[in-house]
């Protein structure tokens, strides 16, 4: 089959400045695009259901929904810049130079966001659990969209200066016309690793731990306390039965979160050189914990599901549906 020249360029018309397209089989393109058009779809219907959940209903006006919908909002365009990412698969940005710049700072603003609200979730469910007297008055509505608030101008902020130079001069560091790159000297990009990795992923562990620690102490002393009353046998299980379901659920926030962004901050922090193909699943389990939050933060609610039936079958269109009791 013939190919005429420059057809395997991203801009055949400009022979000398054009980038070239990566040369990969056809099947690894077919199942990078299904994989990443797939998750991004996903993504936002997921969390435009919690947006739409926990922004209609009144009685789930809580400041942890309020938490959970912050994330939601940071993952739904998570999966609406997946499509810029998409485009990106065949080697070619069409964009032009200032798209390209306002891709890659609003990618990192959103992903900063979202590691910080789950930094805030952490935060909640360990007052919450270890300071349960303390908690009403310690975590209120205000004190959380306040904090949320911080959060979100925080990442504009802190993105905004580390690819300062790069909103300032759109292309400066690309090669050919086609490309889309930003560069970050060494010391800014060792800073937000520690600042966008290491410090949270310490945090949400050491908090998760402690949380995981209390619950599994209170587990035991409410075993030992009914144990010696009356119904040993049931009670011994009930409590068996809160221990692994506490395991479980701590273990899947912690573990699902590490899995999905240690592999693309690990190979920042090393500069380690990878191939296409690596580089493509790396990015695609990146995005793909955006897919995920919702899952763990709210599907496992039986108030999300109950929202979803009455968003699908469009009841909350019907007058004073916001006031629908939600919680049991």
């Amino acid at each position: 089959m013939e190919t005429q020249e420059g057809g395997d360029l991203c801009f055949p018309q400009l022979l000398n400045t054009s980038c070239r397209k990566p040369v990969r089989p056809q099947h690894e393109v077919m199942l990078t695009y299904v994989l990443l058009s797939s998750i991004s779809l996903l993504t936002t219907a997921l969390n435009l259901a919690v947006i739409v959940s926990i922004a209609h209903f009144k009685q789930l006006h809580t400041p942890t929904n309020f938490l959970l919908l912050s994330l939601a909002v940071s993952d739904f365009f998570v999966g609406l810049l997946m499509f810029f990412q998409i485009i990106l698969l065949d080697g070619c940005w069409i964009f032009g130079d200032a798209m390209c710049s306002l891709y890659v700072v609003l990618d990192y603003i959103i992903t900063s966001s979202s590691i910080g609200t789950m930094v805030l979730i952490s935060v909640d469910r360990y007052v919450a659990i270890c300071y349960p007297l303390h908690y009403p008055t310690k975590v209120t509505v205000r004190g959380v969209t306040v904090c949320i608030g911080f959060c979100w101008a925080g990442a504009v902020l802190y993105n905004c200066l580390l690819l300062s130079d790069n909103l300032k001069h759109p292309g400066r560091y690309k090669s050919c016309s086609g490309e889309c790159v930003v560069v970050i000297n060494h010391f800014a990009g060792l800073a937000d690793v520690i600042l966008s990795f290491i410090g949270p992923v310490t945090v949400i562990v050491v908090l998760y731990m402690k949380v995981f620690a209390v619950a599994v102490t209170q587990a035991h002393a409410m075993r030992a306390h009914i144990a010696s009353v009356t119904l040993q046998g049931s009670v011994k299980a009930g409590a068996k039965k809160s221990e692994a379901k506490a395991a479980t659920t701590l273990g899947i926030v912690v573990v699902v979160f590490l899995l999905c962004i240690c592999p693309f901050y690990c190979i920042t922090l090393t500069d380690t050189l990878v191939s296409l193909s690596s580089a493509a699943f790396v990015i695609c389990l990146f995005y793909f914990n955006s897919c995920l939050n919702p899952l763990i933060y709210a599907l496992f609610y039986p108030w999300f599901r109950k929202s979803v039936k009455l968003i699908l079958t469009l009841q909350i269109l019907e007058p004073d549906s916001c006031d629908i009791r939600m919680l049991s």
